[in-house]
């Protein structure tokens, strides 16, 4: 039995100017000890994928218009607000895409690590106090004693980023959701952070679910990768065979996007055009106005998530049909 399983998630934003539909419809299972990787442009639904399964969503303007995700016998979606208070933060975990937003500017870092230790473990203050001079040493932090008293705005990004990770990753969480926690960093402490998750899930035999833009930490990273257009997965496959055999043409537009397999000296390639306007009804495939092979049918006709080889699904009609 998988650690979770979403079936159907649609979340939409009730605005003045319609109705946005973010999440449209979108199915995956993840295994525990597994990495899956959710990639897509900005806009794509990426982000709120991870928000909805954590309650997190504001409401209004946001609303859960339907589906189902079941962690470990518990449907997330429509728990009671206590059910998921008891989850969040203590077996599902996230780390935020700004640390320096998600930390509270008020209050030391030490208040906000041992907050999670005695809400959900019912621990004393010093022996949460040892826990979390543990794990902010494990994450890289220096002069852990010292550093308890810091105020967020103390700590360069880096060191922000490494004291969201020790505060998700406190009460050894069963599932950890990273919402893009490298994109802010240079490259030098984007590598140390994401060898740090590797090395904590190795621990504590977590499931992740990591959301990016940068397919070279999805090949680095995840076992599996969704890709998300327009608040829906278009592709779906091992890591492997979505790089080696991708099918769909947003993920070979995506591959084709990457500075490194460029000629040198060549004008970089940009997928052409913006994605859709998801508040407005959408004929046919998201992706067609962008796409080279789209034909007269993809204007039209709805694609469907369908099944092309073992553990390899997509939703593109040409390819469906054999015909790219």
């Amino acid at each position: 039995m998988p650690l979770l399983k979403v079936t159907d998630l649609r979340t939409h934003f009730h605005t003045r100017n319609g109705v946005y539909r973010a999440v449209d419809g979108i199915s995956f299972q993840l295994e525990r000890g597994e990495t899956l990787g959710i990639v897509g442009e900005s806009g794509s639904g990426k982000s709120v994928t991870g928000y909805s399964l954590m309650g997190l969503v504001p409401q209004p303007p946001g609303r859960i218009e339907g589906g189902t995700a079941i962690f470990d016998g518990v449907n997330l979606l429509h728990s009671p607000p206590a059910t998921l208070r008891a989850i969040r933060g203590k077996r599902i975990s996230m780390i935020f895409q700004d640390p320096m937003t998600s930390l509270n500017p008020y209050l030391r870092i030490g208040d906000q690590l041992i907050e999670p230790l005695l809400i959900h473990e019912k621990i004393s203050k010093p022996d949460a106090l040892k826990r979390t001079l543990a794990m902010l040493e494990a994450v890289g932090i220096n002069d852990a004693q010292a550093r308890l008293r810091s105020y967020p705005h103390e700590f360069s990004g880096g060191m922000r980023q490494r004291v969201m990770i020790a505060m998700s990753l406190i009460t050894k969480p069963e599932l950890l959701i990273a919402d893009e926690p490298t994109t802010a960093l240079d490259v030098t402490v984007q590598a140390q952070i994401l060898e740090l998750i590797k090395k904590m899930q190795r621990e504590l035999g977590m499931a992740v679910i990591f959301i990016t833009h940068d397919l070279g930490v999805v090949a680095g990273l995840c076992d599996r990768v969704l890709v998300m257009y327009a608040g829906r997965v278009v592709e779906s496959a091992a890591t492997r065979t979505l790089f080696h055999h991708p099918r769909h043409p947003y993920t070979l537009a995506l591959q084709r996007s990457i500075p490194s397999t460029q000629p040198k000296g060549s004008e970089l390639f940009t997928i052409p055009g913006m994605p859709p306007d998801v508040s407005k009804p959408i004929p046919g495939c998201a992706f067609a106005p962008r796409c080279a092979h789209a034909n007269e049918f993809c204007a039209t006709l709805d694609p469907k998530l369908v099944t092309i080889a073992n553990d390899h699904e997509q939703a593109c009609l040409r390819v469906q049909a054999s015909e790219i």
